[in-house]
């Protein structure tokens, strides 16, 4: 029998190897090593803040995968539903570190891996069905195109189910045939969602459109109950139906790791939404939780738990 969920979400883990010291990875002699992986980060975000979350996957049998499901049980998300593949691998990435806020480079070994035999035979009904809300990443889609079915009718059996989506772009075009492709097959996969998360710039690409007034319009006649778009400094712009605004950032005194603030924005906001909360709350908190992210090395590492989150709170002001 399988839990009762909040939220369910798939993809691919990795075993992350985070550089110790500034330089080319080339020379660099020490890392720490790290969970990574879009879908899995917000996993545990939402599980520190008390959720019931579920993540669907495929690891390899080595100790890669081994600690992808023994961090993911320390940090009470389940797992019933990921399989243990023998025949096939668990990726890994190395990422460098640097000292001036800027993106670190990042470099991939993930080709083949367990979780590229994602598909929609992994799909398991009854426990996907019992969740209330599914999360999905752009990146999952682009591993395979089995998992990309995958995402599809994950889609499609919630969205018949009466269940809430959320659907963050999170671009990587590296991973997709072509550019086209990526954004006709990411489109199609946000007009399912309930909201859409896309930062400017990915919206640009998306959508072809500059202002996050218009990205949010061209999601919005899609289907959209809400776009939320993410400006960096700026803050957030959110668009529905009936309301607008722009709800400023969180102030950073030091940016250590800039990957995984928009898992971490995506965290505050569905929190907040599965909460029952406004929308300039949620988009608040989107931006508290991914200021945090940002000055912590690690993709997960700087997630709060719900007493964190809660002591941060008192800063956050907003009229609603």
């Amino acid at each position: 029998m399988y839990p009762a969920l909040d939220v369910v979400t798939y993809g691919e883990a990795m075993a992350m190897f985070v550089a110790n010291e500034v330089g080319p990875l080339a020379k660099v002699n020490h890392f720490t090593k790290c969970t990574a992986g879009a879908d899995m980060n917000v996993a545990i975000g939402l599980a520190r803040l008390g959720f019931k979350v579920g993540w669907m996957s495929r690891v390899g049998n080595d100790s890669f995968g081994e600690y992808v499901l023994n961090t993911l049980a320390r940090e009470r998300v389940d797992t019933s539903c990921v399989t243990v593949d023998v025949g096939y691998r668990t990726g890994m990435m190395l990422k460098s570190r640097s000292d001036d806020g800027s993106d670190p480079t990042i470099e991939y070994f993930r080709k083949g891996s367990a979780a590229s035999c994602l598909s929609v035979d992994d799909y398991v009904q009854e426990y996907v069905l019992a969740a209330r809300h599914l999360h999905l990443t752009g990146i999952s889609p682009a591993i395979s195109e089995s998992s990309c079915e995958l995402a599809f009718h994950l889609a499609r059996e919630m969205r018949a189910a009466g269940k809430t989506i959320s659907f963050d772009p999170n671009l990587r075009p590296t991973m997709w045939s072509s550019r086209q492709k990526m954004i006709e097959v990411l489109n199609s996969l946000a007009a399912f969602a309930d909201w859409v998360l896309p930062g400017v710039s990915e919206g640009l690409v998306l959508t072809n459109y500059e202002r996050p007034e218009d990205i949010a319009a061209f999601y919005l006649d899609q289907g959209a109950h809400g776009v939320i778009i993410k400006l960096g400094a700026r803050g957030a712009y959110f668009r529905t139906a009936d309301s607008e605004g722009v709800v400023p950032a969180r102030p950073v005194n030091k940016v250590v790791d800039t990957v995984g603030a928009g898992d971490g924005f995506a965290v505050g906001v569905v929190s907040a939404l599965l909460e029952g909360l406004t929308v300039p709350q949620a988009v608040a908190r989107g931006n508290q939780i991914g200021a945090l992210a940002i000055q912590v090395v690690g993709d997960s590492e700087g997630l709060p738990t719900r007493s964190q989150l809660e002591e941060t709170a008192a800063e956050i002001r907003v009229d609603c």
